[in-house]
């Protein structure tokens, strides 16, 4: 049994969370592989240190030293750390030396670079604690055992075949060789050799990329959360954890707003049928949430209410655009120049609307003002939306969904600014005003969530 173990930024980012990673490593059944993230505050530092260089190369340097050594030192002993700083010397010469090297500074993949250094330390700390508990450990990063990636800089996928076929020459052998493999979560290696990172969060999404690639029998995503929760405990200080889950529900929650997932690890694992456990580190004893391909049905109207704020409508406006398909493949087109993610689409006879984040509509409307003006009549942009995403039981199926969940809204005064229902079986998302989108939340977990069945879920 092979199962790939992942530990995010909070569950590696202290010498006692190392040291609790380490047990649970150890403790773990069977053959295990192991991705990491960085430690907690550490991509941001870099991220903002990039901003400034070069005047802020030594200040990184010197923070990000001491940060790693002072976390090795209370975890290993002299023999032990002198082991760990030859390794740790030889990635932080060629840190530095990134940091200083004005042609890499030019380079589109740079920041990729510089903000994945991280992970590159962060699991060589965590195999050596593995060492020092008497496992024999190797750390190795995305180049070292073949994490293909292609995209654009910060924006990157998986080359899934490309992958497997890398990683079974260069990982599997350790795994054969009862070795523990502590592998660099968030970046692969883009066709030039080059790291390319898979955007905020992504070690979920490397993790089950490994998964993937070595048929692992389970992933299991070790976090600070017992696991998928009913609603955002912010929210409802009552929502409770949900304990099994298929990969449509897990990766509708995810998309829209859930934040225990990156959105994009279910389908690596969907693809063979690979369950996935979220777990807590801090709280080991609890099983957590199982996601697999299929689970009990439960009674309850919706299974839990996620919430994403932040959003804006923007509404192009256009004479029948509806018997124009070319027109709307161009305003697409104009949108996805800039890799922005669109949360929903609806349309009518004359108008095309998008739901994005507050943050892209600027750049959205700057593409949007180069399309030709006479094809487009107007641009309305009403923003400060919240979409809520409830998910359930064959919602399509069920006769009077629509009219229950719409009535909940109605007793929290919102108006709903969008809709988007039949996209997906078990999910049914709407747009509301910020202002509402807390109460609508309530309501529904009070009225569909909370009460729906002595289980609760």
């Amino acid at each position: 049994m092979i199962t790939v173990m992942k530990f995010g930024g909070t569950s590696v980012g202290s010498p006692e969370a190392l040291q609790r990673a380490a047990k649970i490593i150890m403790d773990g059944a069977g053959s295990k592989i192991v991705v990491a993230s960085a430690m907690s505050g550490i991509t941001n530092f870099l991220v903002k240190g990039a901003e400034s260089l070069p005047d802020s190369r030594n200040n990184i340097i010197g923070e990000f030293e001491k940060k790693h050594v002072d976390a090795a030192g209370q975890l290993l002993n002299g023999e032990q750390m002198a082991e760990f700083m030859k390794e740790f010397n030889i990635r932080m010469k060629n840190f530095g030396d990134l940091l200083e090297d004005e042609a890499a500074a030019k380079d589109p993949y740079f920041k990729d670079n510089i903000t994945s250094q991280g992970e590159r330390f962060s699991t060589l700390i965590l195999s050596h604690a593995l060492r020092a508990a008497g496992a024999r450990s190797v750390a190795l990063t995305s180049e070292d055992c073949g994490i293909c990636a292609e995209g654009s800089p910060l924006s990157g996928s998986a080359d899934l075949q490309r992958t497997e076929s890398i990683m079974a020459m260069k990982v599997k052998p350790y795994v054969d060789d009862g070795v523990i493999p502590i592998i660099t979560g968030f970046y692969g290696i883009n066709g030039d050799g080059r790291p390319l990172t898979f955007g905020r969060g992504g070690s979920d999404y490397s993790a089950a990329v490994v998964a993937n690639a070595m048929n692992a029998d389970l992933l299991e995503i070790w976090t600070d959360v017992d696991g998928f929760m009913s609603a955002d405990p912010r929210i409802i200080p009552d929502a409770v954890k949900i304990d099994e889950m298929n990969f449509g529900e897990a990766a509708e929650l995810a998309y829209f707003g859930a934040k225990v997932l990156h959105p994009r690890t279910i389908e690596p694992v969907r693809m063979k049928h690979i369950p996935l456990k979220v777990r807590n580190s801090f709280n080991p004893e609890e099983p957590g949430t199982i996601i697999h391909h299929l689970r009990k049905p439960k009674d309850d109207l919706l299974r839990s209410v996620a919430l994403k704020t932040d959003l804006s409508i923007i509404s192009i406006s256009s004479a029948e655009i509806a018997f124009h398909p070319e027109m709307v493949a161009r305003i697409i087109e104009k949108i996805a120049e800039n890799e922005v993610v669109i949360y929903s689409i609806s349309t009518s006879l004359s108008t095309v609307a998008f739901l994005v984040h507050n943050n892209d509509v600027k750049s959205i409307l700057s593409k949007l003002n180069t399309l030709d003006p006479e094809d487009i009549e107007r641009i309305d942009v009403k923003s400060d939306m919240a979409l809520v995403c409830a998910v359930g039981d064959n919602l399509l199926s069920k006769c009077g969904v629509s009219a229950e969940i719409f009535t909940a809204v109605k007793e929290a005064r919102a108006n709903v600014a969008m809709i988007s229902e039949g996209a997906s079986d078990v999910s049914l998302n709407f747009v509301v005003p910020m202002s509402r989108a807390t109460d609508v939340v309530k309501i529904l977990h009070s009225k569909y969530v909370g009460s729906g069945s002595d289980e609760r879920l």
